[in-house]
């Protein structure tokens, strides 16, 4: 009976064991993939605002670099007052060099004139983000249009800043129109106004329309006047009654009056 006892004690005691290098194995691994998912994340090495200053950016692009933007999920590019907006930047690198990317920056301008910026928008720098020769890369950016900006239509500059053998170059990854509107707003008051204007044209038109079509059955209601001459039907009655007692009695109250 001892002898089983001593027996089970050991049994759990071999089980422990060799049950903890396997916690062990599996808590290291659990860390070594939290790790990896971090390094991941901060792979592209984003710092947000705080990157050199680029001045104006007068840089050309570099040869055999191409780039283009897309709007995930908003293909409208309606952008919400005050809200952020993210955007994703695609480059192409057909270079025999790596591509470095500094940083993305951005700015609305008023539609009829570039000269007038409305709002400079954020920059978003990167430590690490890099496009190998004969790759493709894409990078986010995220940025806000002031909440008191008026809804409407504005034009939005976005450029890519990227270094090829500590050579400075840029691209412009967007230069078109973009849709501002209020936070919760469906329409736009331009939208609005737009609207109500072409009801406003298509009532007008049914209502001259509806004139023209009056006037029209007004002409066709209108018939000739048809006169119609008594003396000849009197004529032709005198002849169909000459010879007959109806004439003769005429005759006779004509020569009584006389």
């Amino acid at each position: 009976m001892l002898a089983m006892k001593n027996f089970r004690v050991f049994f759990l005691a071999l089980l422990l064991l060799l049950a903890s290098p396997v916690a062990r194995c599996q808590s290291d691994s659990d860390a070594e993939g939290r790790e990896a998912a971090e390094e991941v994340v901060a792979d592209l090495g984003i710092v947000g605002e705080d990157v050199q200053d680029f001045g104006d950016g007068s840089y050309s692009p570099a040869p055999g670099v191409d780039t283009v933007c897309v709007f995930p999920k908003n293909s409208a590019r309606l952008i919400t007052a005050g809200e952020e907006t993210e955007l994703l930047v695609g480059m192409k690198n057909d270079g025999e060099a790596t591509v470095n990317i500094i940083a993305i920056k951005a700015s609305v301008h008023l539609p009829f004139d570039h000269r007038l910026q409305v709002q400079n928008l954020s920059t978003q720098g990167f430590n690490n983000a890099t496009v190998p020769a004969s790759a493709q890369a894409t990078f986010p950016y995220i940025f806000a249009v002031s909440k008191f900006l008026q809804p409407g239509t504005f034009d939005l500059v976005g450029t890519i800043i990227y270094e090829i053998d500590q050579n400075p170059y840029q691209n412009t990854f967007y230069n078109g129109t973009i849709e501002v509107v209020e936070a919760g707003a469906f329409l736009s008051i331009e939208s609005v106004f737009l609207v109500t204007l072409a009801i406003a044209l298509l009532v007008l038109l049914g209502i001259w329309i509806r004139g023209q079509i009056q006037n029209l059955s007004k002409k066709t209601k209108r018939a000739p006047k048809v006169e119609v001459g008594t003396k000849t039907t009197d004529a032709s009655l005198d002849e169909w009654l000459q010879g007959t007692a109806y004439t003769q009695s005429l005759a006779n109250k004509s020569k009584k009056k006389k």
